[in-house]
This record gives C-alpha cells, structure tokens and sequence, in this order.
C-alpha cells in the first residue's frame, strides 16, 4: 500500500509502498476512500509540534472496512466509516462519564495502538507510527475498532473524512463545547474547514447574528451562503478589524470563536467580549505559543474563555448525528471542499494553505470506489 510519509519534521513529505499487518484482536483495517488535508498535519509537517518522524500523516479520514481481529462485534467488514482521530479506551474516568475527548488512556496522542504496536513497516522491516493511530493519508489504514464510525453508505466520502475531524471540531465547539443558545451573536474568526463548520454550527443553533471574519475574500463568500449574516475581511489594523466586529454585534459578540490558532487572534477574540461574553478557542497554536488579556475587564465584565478541543466529540454518537444532518440538507459540508487531490499532490495542498488558499484539500483513492 501506498502513503504519505514525513521522514523528518520540516523535511518535504514522500509517497512510500509500506507493509500493512492484518488486524489483531481489538483493531479493524480499512481501505482509505479520502482523507482531508488538516492544519494539524501542516503542523507536524512544518515542525511547528514535536512529532518525531518517520509517520505517516493524515488524521481526517473514511473507507471500508477490510478484515476485524478478534473481539470485535462493530464495525463489521464491509462496513463504510469514518474515522476517530481519538480512538477511546472506554475504561478511564472520563470515558466513563461520557466525556471521551478527554480520555486518559487513548494511545492516539503517542500514534500507537491499544496494545502500544504500530501496524506500518518499511519493506525493510523498520516500522512507521500512523500519526494519530490513523494515519489517513494512504491506502489503508489499521487502527482500534472504537475509532472506526459506522455511517450511512450514502454519505460521500469526502464528507464522512472532514465529519471525522473539521466538521467535528467546529460544529462541536458551538453546539456542544460553548451550547450557543438560539438568539445569540457569534463571531467567527478564521474560515478554513474548522471556521466555517463553526459557521454551520451557529446556523443549527439559531444564532441571531453570525459574523465571519478572514483575510481572504472568496472565504468571506463561502461563509456568506453558508449562512453567515455579515462578513468582515480582516486588514492589517486589528483594532479597525475589532471594531468593526463590534459594530457588527451591536457592542460585541455573545461568543467569539478563534479557529486559527494564531496569538493575535486568541487575544482579539478576547478583547471584543462585552460583558458576559465568551471567547471559545477551537484552533491549535504551534507549541509555546502564549496569549494575554487585560484581567480587570475580563473579571468585571464576567466574560469567559472555553477552550474547545475535538467540539467535545464522542465520535459513535456526534459522527452519525453530524451525518443525518448532512443528509438533512441541514449541514452543506460538501461546500469545503475546494480540491480534491491524489496522494502525491500533498506537499502542493501544504503549499497552498501556508498561503491561506482555497477551503479544505481531501485526498480521493480513485481506487477505492
């Protein structure tokens, strides 16, 4: 099987043939139908988070399901998924208490498998860690049975991918992580797939006034006919930006939601709170990055700050509700997606987002159909 490998952080990616094992008690292997192209994978390609190669990339993915190990009663073979880049243990407290983003014995975060195993190795014998025990951004895949979602058939694979990452995260962050209340105001600033699925989300929750803010004008559209009530194309003056976040929102948002990961944007997104506002952070930084606010207005005024990791995803329920909505005609998550690309075009899809150009780049496996 064919995947993108990245040998060194900061180093150009390459296609590479591995050797895929067959799944042992606990784990499913799936044909890769399509895999998104995530700013979290740009990360981890540019250096900008510690994560020691070689890996295959890609944590935003959908297929079918080849072969199950033992033990395993879903998904079954034939089965199309989406994938989960924060397979479950099901056993530790959080899990337990239906919180299973924070789980603490997930071996997502160390790219390893329940048993502490990759399934990836060179021809040569070295083995290769799937980023995220998933690794999406190839052929097949092999991963813990509790990261693989059953969907609807129907579903596009495109779609299910970015429902297994973007989609999951933005939507969440409104409906879930900050329960945006019907009536509210939001702001959403930064309008790649994790910005504009938070759009979508604040369409679903009824949100009087959703404000879409980027550099980037085609963006600006995309939001617009998503549902966005006003639009703001950030210039290089913050503060005529915040004000015109503010003037859009009547004195400032209910809910702020940062999607880009950048300081200056957590610390603005903080900044234009009215009194009793929140700021929700759904974008990840570069590792080391700190952000700061004035404390007296933020305690004065009661505002908030949530952070919003995964939009609080407990993948085998929120994937198939985000699906149903999908099918609805209720949540448009095909408009994301700007290009569709082959393995081998990954380092130009990385090229282009540095860039901030075009929506969400997904991976198709033609010959997965």
């Amino acid at each position: 099987m064919r995947a993108v490998v990245l040998e060194s952080p900061g180093e150009a990616t390459r296609v590479e043939d591995l050797v895929l094992r067959d799944p042992g008690p606990g784990e499913v292997s799936v044909r890769i139908a399509a895999s998104g192209v995530c700013h979290s994978d740009l990360h981890v390609r540019d250096g900008e988070w510690d994560r020691p190669g070689p890996l295959v990339l890609g944590h935003e993915g959908a297929g079918w399901v080849e072969a199950v190990g033992a033990g395993v009663e879903r998904p079954r073979v034939g089965d199309f998924v989406a994938l989960s880049w924060y397979y479950p243990c099901l056993a530790c407290r959080h899990c337990q208490s239906g919180a299973q983003w924070l789980c603490e014995g997930s071996g997502s975060l160390r790219h390893r498998l329940p048993d502490g195993s990759t399934a990836l190795q060179r021809i040569d014998g070295t083995e290769v860690p799937s980023y995220l025990a998933i690794g999406t951004m190839a052929e097949a895949t092999l991963t813990a049975a509790s990261a693989a979602i059953p969907l609807p058939s129907s579903i596009p694979p495109e779609v299910a991918a970015l429902i297994g990452c973007c989609v999951s995260t933005g939507v969440g962050a409104i409906l879930k992580t900050a329960q945006v209340p019907a009536g509210a105001s939001v702001c959403v600033i930064g309008l790649g797939g994790v910005g504009l699925s938070a759009v979508m989300g604040a369409v679903l929750a009824g949100a009087s006034r959703i404000v879409a803010v980027d550099r980037v004008a085609e963006k600006l559209d995309t939001a617009r006919d998503l549902g966005a009530t006003d639009t703001i194309l950030a210039g290089s003056d913050p503060a005529a930006t915040s004000a015109a976040i503010r003037s859009a929102t009547h004195g400032g948002p209910d809910f702020c939601v940062e999607a880009i990961g950048l300081r200056a944007t957590v610390e603005q997104a903080i900044e234009v709170l009215p009194p009793g506002g929140t700021a929700v952070l759904a974008g990840l930084t570069p590792f080391g990055v700190r952000a700061s606010f004035e404390v007296f207005p933020f305690v004065d005024g009661s505002r908030r700050i949530l952070g919003s990791n995964y939009g609080a995803a407990v993948a085998w329920v929120d994937f198939p509700r985000y699906a149903d909505l999908y099918l609805a005609g209720r949540l448009p998550i095909d408009r994301l997606i700007s290009h569709r690309i082959g393995l081998d075009d990954v380092e130009t899809a990385f090229e282009a987002m540095r860039h901030g150009q075009g929506l969400r780049y997904v991976i198709v496996n033609e010959s997965s159909r």
